[in-house]
């Protein structure tokens, strides 16, 4: 069963008196355990999409179901709830905290959300800065550390909570393409061992050549998909 199915989504935003169609009709289904991106070029509807598949906002219409639940009709808390079950985000800009540690900043997602046990939050983040190469940076502050190793410290923060799916807006945009490359590859990996889906939204090359599947996005309507490299098959 798919993990993501849209069905002629749209969303249309009001800006004073004109209406701007962000995505039009757009249908497609993602499958569990996916490594996918949305390309195109800005104001395709990549990040809208995004938006809506992560619970940030509501399609104008058409049907959306994630993980078997059709988040249009959810209400707010309910939006949260969902979110902290089932997605993780890494975003282009990291949003680490500042005055948060490595550790703490990953340790966030499980106070605010998970509500875990201190004995437990160890248990999780520890192994999962390690996975990442970041355990060494644990106890500096964002402003201490590489923009490398902001991102990797953003993907543990991503997967603390076990999520299904995690969602990333350019997550290679502010890294070199060596970096880049090391952080692809730690996604791919935890893609494969634990079983996540990850979607981007991304103009980088590295990242469009290194997924199973491209969804090309422009002017907000869905004009390709295409199977990269990354599948197995290929």
């Amino acid at each position: 069963m798919s993990l993501i199915v849209a069905k002629d989504l749209s969303k249309t935003y009001s800006v004073g008196e004109i209406e701007v169609e962000a995505v039009k009709s757009v249908s497609f289904a993602i499958e569990p355990a996916s490594f996918v991106s949305f390309i195109g070029p800005s104001g395709s509807g990549k990040s809208t999409l995004l938006n809506l598949i992560g619970c940030l906002d509501k399609p104008t219409s058409g049907t959306l179901t994630v993980a078997d639940v059709v988040t249009a009709g959810l209400t707010r808390k309910e939006a949260a709830i969902f979110r902290g079950d089932n997605l993780g985000f890494i975003f282009q800009d990291f949003n680490l905290i500042p005055v948060l540690t490595v550790y703490e900043n990953v340790e966030y997602p499980l106070l605010m959300v998970k509500n875990a046990p201190a004995e437990e939050r160890k248990k999780r983040i520890i192994p999962l800065l390690e996975t990442v190469g970041v355990i060494d940076q644990k106890d500096k502050y964002p402003s201490q550390i590489s923009g490398g190793h902001k991102q990797r410290v953003a993907i543990a923060r991503a997967l603390v909570t076990n999520p299904r799916l995690v969602l990333a807006d350019e997550p290679t945009a502010n890294l070199d393409s060596k970096t880049a490359f090391k952080v692809i590859d730690i996604m791919r990996k935890m893609k494969d061992e634990l079983g996540i889906t990850f979607i981007f939204s991304t103009h980088d090359q590295a990242i469009v050549g290194e997924v199973e599947t491209i969804f090309s996005l422009h002017d907000g309507v869905l004009v390709g998909i295409t199977s990269g490299k990354g599948r197995d098959d290929v």
